[in-house]
């Protein structure tokens, strides 16, 4: 076990490169990076409700998509959209936007949730990394993916380690030079000696897939493409969720 002292992005990263050599060669070309970061331009202010209807949004489809599925989501609400909206436009409208019936359903599991106190998700800061995934998991549409990015991005934990993520897997795989893809199992025993800081692992082992300088999260580069005219393709996969 790692101190569980956190001062700074500092602190973190020299205890992890003072555990595992193969994190200082890697905090020496990405740098001591804030695993916090929540890249939506904005768009859902300080509303964690808003944010989670983004990670519901976004399963398994591009980002770009999915932020322009969420855009189309806060015209029709006026804004940031919140529970009581979303019961109000329903399934029918939001699928209109662009969302799969089964997302449109996930949202409306989460709005009903959220507003008949089964789940308070702007508090969810006040229970423990195990306790908020718990909480999280009982919506439908949410696994446990949905729930520790959550726990990364919106109430900041520092020692999240989502062992199941292809891309962290992968980024084991590459920095440990290991013949196969290991599997969940073995990454989460892996990086059971990284904590309390697996967050910082894993923010650097997500940024070790691209080149030091680019961005690794694909909200961020979604973002940077924005202005850039949809293709097709982009038209295409929007129609087909």
């Amino acid at each position: 076990m790692l101190p569980n002292t956190v001062l700074s992005n500092t602190a973190p990263y020299q205890a992890l490169s003072s555990a595992e050599p193969n994190f200082q060669s890697l905090i020496e070309r990405y740098g001591e990076l804030d695993p916090f970061v929540w890249h939506d331009g904005g768009r859902t202010g300080d509303s964690k409700f808003a944010a989670m209807a983004v990670h519901i949004i976004g399963q398994q489809i591009s980002m770009i998509v999915t932020f322009i599925v969420y855009d189309r989501l806060a015209a029709a609400a006026g804004g940031v959209p919140t529970p009581e909206v979303i019961l109000k436009l329903g399934p029918d409208a939001m699928r209109g936007f662009g969302l799969s019936r089964a997302k449109a359903n996930y949202l409306i599991d989460l709005s009903e949730r959220q507003l008949d106190g089964r789940l308070d998700i702007e508090n969810l800061g006040r229970l423990t990394d195990g306790e908020a995934v718990a909480r999280l998991v009982e919506v439908k549409g949410i696994g446990v993916w949905s729930a520790e990015m959550f726990l990364i991005h919106q109430l900041h934990r520092p020692d999240v380690f989502p062992s199941g993520d292809v891309g962290l897997r992968k980024g084991v795989q590459r920095a440990w030079d290991l013949a196969e893809l290991p599997t969940p199992d073995r990454v989460r025993e892996r990086a059971a000696a990284w904590s309390p800081y697996r967050t910082y692992a894993a923010a650097l082992l997500w940024a070790s897939l691209t080149p030091p300088g680019t961005e690794s999260d694909p909200k961020a580069r979604a973002l940077l493409q924005e202005k850039t005219p949809r293709t097709a393709s982009t038209i295409t996969h929007l129609k087909d969720h």
